[in-house]
């Protein structure tokens, strides 16, 4: 198995710019350790973005392109037994890698560590930011404009874990729970632990599963802590629980098929605080990639 690190230059998803720099600032960080096949997608620098506070649909046709350019390599990619890093940009482009995972992969279930549930809809989102609205596409919850593009299934709502919510919207809610996903709050990890909540989303991903999709927004950070995200929440995890969820990631590699790292903005990122823990969590998952295939070479 070998790894490779896909660069998803994008910031087409939110109002805010600078998130489209994030994976170019991380695949240079990366020269320094990482050896293997790195590729980019990069978004037209033509295109107006829309910033109008009535448009629901801010930048869908641009997205919906962008995506499918990115799902089209993603899939031919993973034919060749390649372990896909996604590095984003926001978090829209994550309807791309996750379902080139689903389309690879067939049946897996998906853990969203992320502030935001992300699961609005075109009628229910109030800023139009499509990157508020990934993970309801994924799951098949509406939104099928968004994902055109793939022609297999999609994961299964009762398979998806979102891991540190903090701020969903009232009709986001309401989609939540109508589809049945799974949610912890940044409070929940602070009361049970990381480790308790990560075995139980794993149990709920991994489910009868052939792999489990894992999909890590640096928001999830409090941004006292990682303030180069284009949307910070506070009274977020420290930077030893986002680690920590990381390191329990790594103890569930036999099951991780996917890994996204999305929303680094390095426009809003002070003395280099966020770009430091989003290059510490790739190091550990590219090293944990390379131990898989090894032990999966040694298996044979």
């Amino acid at each position: 198995m070998k790894t490779l690190i896909v660069g998803a230059e994008s910031d087409l998803g939110v109002h805010i710019d600078g998130a489209h720099l994030g994976p170019v600032q991380l695949i240079n960080d990366l020269k320094g350790f990482y050896k293997g096949e790195v590729i980019s997608f990069s978004q037209d620098e033509n295109i107006i973005k829309s910033r109008n506070l009535s448009d629901r649909r801010k930048n869908e046709f641009e997205i919906d392109k962008f995506n499918t350019n990115l799902y089209n390599a993603i899939v031919e990619k993973t034919k060749e037994d390649y372990f896909p890093i996604l590095l984003g940009g926001d978090h829209s482009v994550a309807v791309a890698s996750a379902l080139a995972s689903v389309k690879k992969n067939n049946e897996i279930g998906i853990i969203w560590i992320d502030a935001h549930t992300d699961y609005n809809t075109f009628e229910t989102t109030i800023t139009g930011n499509i990157h508020g609205l990934p993970l309801a596409a994924i799951t098949g919850y509406k939104c099928s404009e968004l994902r055109y593009f793939h022609d297999g299934p999609t994961i299964q709502p009762s398979k998806c874990v979102v891991v540190g919510a903090r701020s969903i919207d009232d009709a986001e809610k309401d989609n939540v729970r109508y589809a049945g996903v799974k949610v912890f709050s940044t409070e929940d990890i602070k009361n049970r632990g990381v480790k308790a909540i990560m075995d139980e989303a794993f149990e709920i991903a991994g489910y009868k599963t052939n792999g489990v999709h894992i999909s890590y927004d640096l928001d999830v950070i409090d941004p006292e802590v990682a303030p180069g995200v284009s949307v910070p929440e506070l009274d977020g995890l420290s930077e030893d629980d986002a680690m920590t969820i990381n390191e329990e990631i790594m103890k569930h590699m036999d099951q991780v098929v996917s890994f996204d790292l999305v929303e680094f903005n390095p426009l809003r990122d002070i003395n280099r605080k966020t770009e430091q823990i989003a290059i510490n969590i790739i190091a550990q998952i590219t090293k944990a990639v390379e131990q898989k295939g090894q032990k999966k070479e040694t298996n044979y």
